[in-house]
């Protein structure tokens, strides 16, 4: 059967929902709330083999030049056959049509980011007015991509990576 790469629909959310759980339990991704993913199904790509949700991905736009790669998985069994590599690159295909300069991501699996252009970052990577209204409006991602240790720590521990476009 082959798979399909496309925009996320409401109806793909409890499988998104089964793909962040699996990856939550190993602390490989921060869990988030089901009417989360709802609220934000546009952000979602999605990978389906028939009905089944084999893998996501989603952006989520920051700012003017600014996004974050967020919740990048993909079922166990299909991993090294591409299908991550096909979203992720839907995914810098979206922030490039929506006119984002800069994507980021906080992850654990710097060789495949990095076989996409991302590379790892220290410090604060945005300029100061940036810095302070993000923080305005700060969640989990931001903060640690900010390193903002004091706001909300990096509970995860991943890596901070950066592609610009």
């Amino acid at each position: 059967m082959s798979i399909e790469i496309r925009a996320a629909r409401t109806q793909d959310i409890p499988g998104i929902r089964a793909l962040i759980d699996t990856y939550t339990l190993g602390g490989r991704l921060l869990n988030k709330e089901t009417v989360m993913l709802y609220e934000d199904v546009q952000e979602f790509t999605v990978a389906v083999e028939g009905s089944e949700v084999v893998g996501c991905g989603a952006l989520h736009v920051l700012w003017e030049d600014l996004a974050e790669v967020r919740t990048v998985a993909v079922l166990d069994r299909l991993k090294g056959q591409g299908v991550g590599h096909k979203i992720l690159e839907t995914v810098i295909d979206r922030a490039r049509a929506v006119g984002v300069a800069r994507i980021f991501c906080l992850t654990f699996e710097t060789e495949f980011f990095g076989r996409h252009g991302f590379q790892e970052i220290h410090g604060t990577p945005v300029d100061p007015d940036v810095y302070t209204e993000l923080l305005r409006s700060y969640d989990t991602g931001v903060a640690e991509f900010l390193d903002l240790e004091s706001v909300k720590p990096n509970t995860l521990g991943n890596t901070r990576m950066l592609k610009v476009l």
